[in-house]
């Protein structure tokens, strides 16, 4: 193929994960109002007894769940799109490695939903019970919804992307670009990145930091572990 090839495939395949996408939305937005609600959750019981979430513009409730549906539509669409990203990838692949486009498309979704159930149950919780608690009788909490959706979102798609790092390992030692032994003597350098990957990706405040480079710093060893193997 062609550079001009390449750009026309890659326009098609572009196409496809946008109209995915909406029709990811068209059926979330279905569904709109439970979704809100399970979102929210996490904040709403961590909240002082008499503590609240509020709005500030009259068009915002309308935008925010706009903007949940979309990012839900994502997710749930996730196969889709991973499979149009790989099968993007794969003339650059062997014969033999073609026939596992699919299952590696599962797998990308099934590690970037994972990462965004692993963000939800694990780390809100700690993190949300964490900045509330310093709430007193004479100062309360009231977050902005369209804050802390901005905040959950950010979490959700980052812990979503960092869990496909043992599937990146396993491509990348397929290929032979990395080993097992080059990501042992780069541990070091790693661990930077990744701290340096979780203070950008969330909030300016350590505990968020903590809470994404944790996992990250186990992923890493998952992917020496990956890269052994294949």
């Amino acid at each position: 193929m062609g550079l001009m090839d390449h750009l026309n495939e890659l326009r098609w395949r572009l196409v496809r994960c946008f109209i995915a996408a909406g029709v990811g939305f068209l059926l979330c937005w279905t569904v709109v109002e439970p979704i809100f609600n399970f979102i929210t959750a996490p904040l709403l019981s961590a909240l002082p007894a008499h503590g609240t979430a509020m709005y500030t513009t009259l068009p915002e409730p309308f935008f925010v769940r706009m903007f949940v549906a979309f990012v839900t539509g994502l997710f749930v669409t996730s196969p889709y799109i991973f499979y149009q990203i790989w099968a993007f990838i794969s003339p650059g692949l062997y014969e033999e490695e073609k026939k596992g486009l699919l299952p590696i498309a599962l797998l990308s979704a099934i590690f970037f939903i994972g990462g965004g159930v692993f963000c939800y149950f694990i780390v809100f919780p700690y993190a949300f019970n964490f900045f509330l608690g310093f709430s007193s009788e004479q100062i309360q909490a009231m977050p902005r919804i369209t804050d802390y959706l901005d905040f959950v979102i950010k979490l959700l798609l980052a812990f979503g992307l960092i869990f496909e790092m043992p599937l990146f390992s396993f491509f990348l030692s397929r290929m032979g670009l990395i080993t097992a032994q080059m990501m042992r003597k780069a541990r070091r350098y790693a661990v930077l990145c990744i701290f340096i990957v979780a203070a950008i990706l969330t909030p300016p405040d350590v505990v968020s930091q903590l809470l994404m480079a944790m996992p990250m710093l186990l992923l890493y060893e998952i992917s020496i572990l990956v890269a052994a193997a294949f």
